[in-house]
């Protein structure tokens, strides 16, 4: 018989909060299919068994490195912008979430595994923290607009616009990171919140109005750029040019 496969998440219910693990360590916890899926699973089971705060950390060495390209010419383009879309609605069900969120990322984050700690209500980081959100280097929209409503839309130009890799200090002095926190005190720091003051009512209430409701167009602007003729090849060229750049930096 052939060898289970271990899930992607670990999920665990303590009192009123939900505490996940992307456990994907040796692939960087990268969002494959089945963790987006799984994911998407666990946010709709904490919107209606009573969860008050879902938590996010990753396994290993970082939070998430983004998509997962594993495999990725193997599937068709309408595979692949199915992913896409996945994501964008696990995204969209995490930023409006009825319950409060944390994110706690550590090491090297990319492209929608840096989207999944924006669109969290607080937003954590270690200190030596770094993020990069490339997809439009394959002219893919995905999480522009929220990340432009948290540190203005000059700065996400910029970052978007040039591939800018920043530190968790320059989040934070951004307001893209809420808070610096080492990695032994995410712990307490959490039991801090799991207590919320608020009924879940109102809780809800104040998250619905403090975030704006961007959701079909997200959702457009995605479809309309994923959808474009030749995603394969733009993946294909951008891994190319990321892995030649990466050699290029390992020879200087």
């Amino acid at each position: 018989m052939p060898a289970k496969t271990a899930p992607p998440i670990r999920v665990t219910r303590d009192g009123t909060t939900t505490q996940v693990v992307l456990a994907r360590p040796d692939k960087r916890n990268a969002l494959s299919a089945e963790l987006v899926e799984a994911l998407i699973e666990t946010v709709a089971t904490a919107e209606r068994d009573g969860t008050r705060l879902l938590t996010l950390r990753g396994e290993g060495k970082n939070f998430s490195a983004g998509f997962d390209f594993s495999g990725f010419e193997n599937e068709s383009e309408g595979d692949l912008l199915r992913r896409f879309v996945r994501i964008e609605q696990l995204l969209q069900a995490l930023a409006h979430a009825s319950f409060d969120t944390v994110a706690y990322a550590h090491g090297r984050n990319f492209g929608a595994g840096v989207d999944l700690l924006a669109v969290c209500n607080r937003r954590w980081a270690s200190p030596e923290a770094s993020f990069r959100m490339p997809g439009l280097g394959f002219g893919l929209v995905l999480g522009s607009r929220r990340f432009a409503d948290i540190v203005g839309a000059d700065w996400a130009r910029e970052v978007l616009h040039d591939g800018v890799t920043f530190d968790a200090a320059t989040a934070r002095e951004r307001s893209f990171v809420t808070d610096l926190v080492a990695a032994e005190n995410v712990a307490p720091r959490l039991n801090a919140v799991a207590a919320p003051d608020l009924s879940a009512d109102a809780a809800d209430r104040l998250f619905r109005v403090v975030r704006r409701d961007t959701r079909d167009a997200d959702m457009a602007e995605l479809v309309a750029s994923a959808a474009e003729p030749g995603l394969k090849d733009r993946m294909r060229a951008y891994r190319e040019a990321a892995a030649a750049q990466a050699q290029q930096k390992k020879a200087s």
